[in-house]
């Protein structure tokens, strides 16, 4: 997502599982204007994959879930902070629906999620269901929370890179929980990111 959002990036990244019960966010990615590019395809362990290619795009809103949803949330519902990190820099309207599972995962990602990116500026709207993201929004450092979820740790730390100003994230030790070495990789792509 860093790759997306980050001005002037491109990005492969190689080995992706491309499974399409876990295409979900990129079904969301493609409806919003991502250009992201499956590059080369394989197969792994008896799964699809292949390489990525990733470059900072324009991103508009779109509606997850619901009637007129471009994807149905079980097909990204771990993904979800990630994408309402990108909904805070696409235009318009980015609404998530009938993803009422996200209060019952790590932490209730529903509540937790919009109350931290409001932190940095975002104008997100908490719905029993889902949330609605106006974007584009001049995201600003701020300290925010974790809640002991990796998955929103993460996605804390790629809205702090596109935000102005510095962002801490306390408590994003968790994120060793899916992927040790997460800060390690940004930098080598140059995300000026520290551990503390």
């Amino acid at each position: 997502m860093a790759g997306l959002l980050a001005p002037g990036s491109d990005v492969a990244i190689e080995g992706v599982n491309l499974n399409p019960t876990r295409t979900g966010l990129l079904d969301a990615l493609w409806q919003m204007g991502a250009e992201v590019r499956i590059e080369s395809q394989a197969e792994a362990g008896g799964e699809a994959c292949g390489t990525l290619r990733v470059r900072s795009s324009g991103l508009v809103g779109a509606v997850v879930g619901g009637a007129e949803g471009v994807v149905e949330p079980v097909r990204l519902i771990d993904e979800f902070p990630v994408l309402a990190v990108a909904a805070t820099q696409a235009g318009g309207v980015t609404e998530v629906r009938d993803a009422a599972e996200l209060r019952v995962k790590e932490v209730d990602r529903i509540a937790a999620l919009p109350g931290e990116l409001r932190k940095l500026g975002a104008e997100v709207e908490e719905r029993p269901d889902g949330f609605a993201i106006e974007g584009p929004c001049r995201l600003r450092g701020a300290a925010v929370d974790a809640h002991g979820d990796h998955r929103l740790a993460m996605s804390l730390v790629v809205a702090g890179l596109v935000a102005e100003g510095e962002t801490v994230v306390h408590g994003a030790e968790c994120i060793a929980d899916s992927f040790p070495g997460f800060v390690e990789r940004l930098v080598a792509l140059g995300a000026d990111v520290e551990e503390r």
